[in-house]
Formats: structure tokens, sequence, C-alpha cells
């Protein structure tokens, strides 16, 4: 039979607030800096603060009256530190003067020399100079508003290098096109990826092209400038830096028939195969593969990248008087604050608590209050990670303790989860680089004598063993798991080898110098 019956239960709901601070706290700095820009450009409440006018404000994000931070009142902690330190060495991750940049303009010529007029229906924009460009146009700075920056000589990329190259080239219309979607379809490391049939259907061409065509060009392509460049496989790219070398270089043909039939073979070290099936001695074999291992297999890698990956980080480790300070990042913190004239009058006004603009107040008071305490939290988090891991900026990653989310949440009296946000996606600058928060919570590994270590100060014993082997008789992985256990670190010859991998090191066979 059908009752009405009452239960008291409890639930836990995040307001739209909690919700917010949780999100912020997860982003990264450039994603952050990107949440709050659309929040300046949608919400009338919010002003953005030049970094000039937030000298001397401080941070009012009780009532959401004022921005946040400028670089003078960034909270900062210190974390003692034995004398006799690291030394500076901050000065690359912090914002330099313009001042120290290199004033001094590099001749470029004439925007009218370089290339004669038969490449004028070339549709690539590419600067006239062979190796080198400017990050700006020589001619922009002629009125006197010039920045450092300018001036900044900047390696041209692979694409732009060939673009440059294939204006030499006489070629017709078609052809020229043909060439250009060739060099646009490469890799970062110069390698043609994709078929040359996926190549054909581009209607901004006008008349189809076929893939002899496209072949043809291809070859162009490869001949334009470093060997190597344009292939479609580690066998083809090697085979053209071959090519390229003298016919009288000694052993050059063997090498060639190695890189086209016998390259799987040559990567497993089968000497004594490649001996049976190429019809040579060991020596010549030897001089062969040297001559092999001479070449590059990413001949891309020597131009500079369109895209770079940088890493803006969250907050900053200086040595000061034998002490570390740790400080936010005045690049990252938010400028922005409520717009008082545009508050007062919203405050005369006759509107409701429910109206539009009322959400979007309080919508802007949420939000410096949560960029606030974003930012307070990550320096706690820094804070405490710099406290535990003292040695670690003294002595370098083979310092490094075991440490765990766990540890630094009790200190903090924080939730677990929100010191896993706090460390996600943020980086510190110290004066040993540039590292991820999370890089400091290296797993732990017992020791023989009962006491532990962390996995990071493994993978760094494992990285001075092998830097200081003989070439001639590198150490295997299994008599690295036998040094590790003199030093009184037990570890499985599996995870020795799981460790190599991740630092990209070769096995001892191919570190092997002949």
């Amino acid at each position: 039979m059908p009752s009405i019956a009452l239960q008291t239960r409890q639930h836990l709901a995040l307001t739209p607030r909690l919700q917010q601070a949780v999100r912020l706290l997860q982003l990264s700095s450039l994603e952050f800096q990107q949440e709050l820009r659309e929040a300046l450009d949608t919400n009338p409440f919010l002003e953005y603060v030049p970094p000039a006018t937030e000298t001397g404000e401080a941070a009012e994000a009780a009532d959401g009256a004022a921005g946040i931070g400028a670089a003078a009142d960034a909270p900062t902690a210190v974390a003692e530190m034995p004398e006799g330190g690291m030394d500076g060495g901050m000065e690359a991750a912090m914002p330099q003067d313009a001042s120290s940049y290199n004033d001094e303009p590099a001749s470029y010529g004439d925007d009218n020399s370089g290339y004669p007029d038969d490449g004028g229906a070339y549709s690539a924009d590419m600067p006239s100079t062979g190796a080198m460009r400017t990050s700006s146009n020589y001619r922009g700075s002629e009125d006197g508003d010039s920045d450092a920056s300018d001036w900044v000589r900047v390696p041209l990329s692979l694409r732009e290098q060939l673009h440059d190259s294939l204006r030499l080239s006489p070629l017709d219309d078609l052809d020229r096109a043909a060439a250009q979607i060739v060099i646009e379809a490469l890799d970062d490391d110069g390698y043609l990826r994709q078929e040359l049939s996926e190549l054909t259907d581009f209607e901004d061409i006008g008349e189809a092209l076929d893939e002899d065509r496209l072949r043809v060009a291809l070859r162009v392509v490869q001949t334009l400038d470093r060997p190597g460049i344009g292939a479609r496989s580690l066998s083809e790219c090697l085979s053209l830096q071959l090519e390229a070398m003298p016919e009288d270089t000694p052993h050059r043909d063997l090498a060639l028939q190695i890189v086209t039939q016998h390259l799987e073979r040559l990567a497993r070290r089968e000497n004594g195969e490649l001996q049976r099936q190429l019809g040579c001695d060991a020596q010549a074999l030897q001089a062969a593969t040297a001559l092999v291992r001479r070449l590059d297999p990413k001949p891309g890698n020597h131009y500079g990248r369109a895209d770079g990956g940088y890493v803006v980080p969250d907050v900053i480790v200086r040595q000061v008087r034998g002490k570390w300070v740790v400080s936010v990042n005045p690049a990252i913190e938010p400028r922005a604050r409520i717009h008082k004239l545009y508050a007062e009058m919203f405050a005369r006004s006759d509107q409701t608590s429910r109206s539009p603009l009322a959400q979007q107040l309080q919508e802007a008071r949420w939000l410096i209050r949560n960029a606030h305490k974003r930012c307070e939290t990550i320096l706690r988090v820094g804070e405490c990670i710099v406290a535990r891991q003292k040695a670690f900026f003294q002595y370098g990653e083979i310092a490094l303790r075991p440490m765990l989310l766990r540890d630094v949440a009790d200190e903090l009296g924080l939730h677990e989860s929100t010191v896993s946000r706090a460390t996600g996606n943020k980086y510190m600058a110290t004066p040993r680089g540039i590292f991820e928060f999370k890089r400091f919570f290296p797993r732990e590994l017992e020791t023989r004598t009962g006491g532990t270590c962390s996995a990071a100060a493994v993978r760094a014993l494992i990285k001075e063993m092998i830097d200081a082997e003989n070439p001639k008789d590198p150490l295997s992985d299994v008599v690295l798991t036998q040094e590790l256990e003199k030093q009184g670190v037990q570890v499985a010859r599996r995870t020795v080898t799981k460790y190599r991998q991740m630092m990209k090191l070769p096995a001892a066979e191919m570190r092997r110098q002949i």
C-alpha cells in the first residue's frame, strides 16, 4: 500500500562560486589568462589594470573592490637553506629589459632585391634571406616607434627555407604550385608522411594535379636544400644523403646497399648475417656501418620550428642570501578589478538583485576572489614543495626525496584533490631550469638498508653511470641493476629498462662505439 514518509539525509552540493574556483585552479597559466581575457571582454563590471597602475595597490579580494597583485605585492615565502647553495641563474627565467637585447640591426637588403622577376607568380610570402629573418619588418621601425624585439634574429623554419629556395627554380606555374603543396605537407622532421594521391585534390590551383606531376615536384623539393628533406621513409632519407656524397667516397655503395635493403638487420646489429648477404668482410662492413651512423635521420631538425612549445612558469624560485624565496610570477597574475564607476552607478539604480546586471556584478566579484584564491593556493603548494625538496636545489635531481600529494595536503590542511589540481599543468622556474610541479613528487623505492629513495634519484644514478661508461664497452641493463645493488638500491632489471627508456637512452648495443 503506498505511503508517504519523510527522510533526513545529507549530501554535498557545489555552489556556482565553488565550481568556478575548482575550474580556475586546474587551468594552466595560459588557459587562465585566456579565461580572464574573455571575462574582461564580456563583463562590463571588470576593467583591465595596466602594470604601471598596479604599483602599491593591495589585492582587496574580500569585497572585490580592486584587482589582484602587482609584482611588488606578490606574496613570498622563504624556505631555509644552508649557505653555499646554488648561485643566481634566474635571469634567464625573468622578464628582461629592452636594453638586454642586441640593438644592432642586421642587414637584410632591400625588398626588391634578391629574386628575379620571373617568380612573381609565387604565392608564398617569404623573406629575402637565406638563413635568418627578423621578427618584424625592417621598414616598420622608421617612424621611431620600434621595440627591441623587432631586431631579434629568428631562424627560418623548414617550410620558409624551402619556399625561399623554390623561388630560384625555373618552374612553370603548375609545377611551382605542386612543389608548394609538397613543401606544406612535410612534417617538422622533413619527411613526407602523406601519400601523393592524397595531395592531388586542391581546388585553389584550378587544374587537376596527378601523381606523376607531384612525384616530379617531390624530386625538386628533395634537391632544394639539405639532402634527405622530402623523404618518405627512413631508408629513403639515408639514401638521399648517401647519393649526395661524391661517388669516390669510401664504402659509399656498400652503405647505400645497407640502407636500402638491410636497414632492419643493421638496427638489430646482425653483423654476421649482413656479411653473408652483402658478401663483404668484417672490416668493410664496419666502415660502411660507421658511414651510415654519421647520417642524419631527422634533417628537418636543423631548421627553426614554426611553433615553439613555450612554458610560462607559475612561480619563481630565487636564492637570496642563502635562502630560497618563492613568489608568484608577475606575468601570470590576473590584472583585473571591479570598475568602480559602473559599480557605483548600478548601486544608485533601482535594479533588483535578480537582474542580469546584478548577476554580472556578482560574477565579477566571484572571479576576482577565486583568481586571488588560485594564486594563493599555487603559492602555498610551491612553498611546501621548496621546503620539502631543498636538497634538490643544491645537489640536483639525485637528491629528490620521495613525496606524495597526501604529504602536501596534510601539511597545508587541503584536500588531496585540491593539491592535485594545484600541481597539474603548473610550472616552477628555478636556477636549475623550469620544472613541472609533478616532477617533485617521485614515487618511493626501498633500499637494502631499509631506507627509501625516489625513482627520480634512481634515474639520475642510471644517467650518471651511462655518462661515465666506456663507449666501447657500454653497460647493459643487467650490469646497471648490479651496480645499483652495490649502492644499496634494489630494483628489477625491467625497472632499469623502463627508466632508461623514459630518459630516451638507447640500449647498450646501440650505444657501443666501434
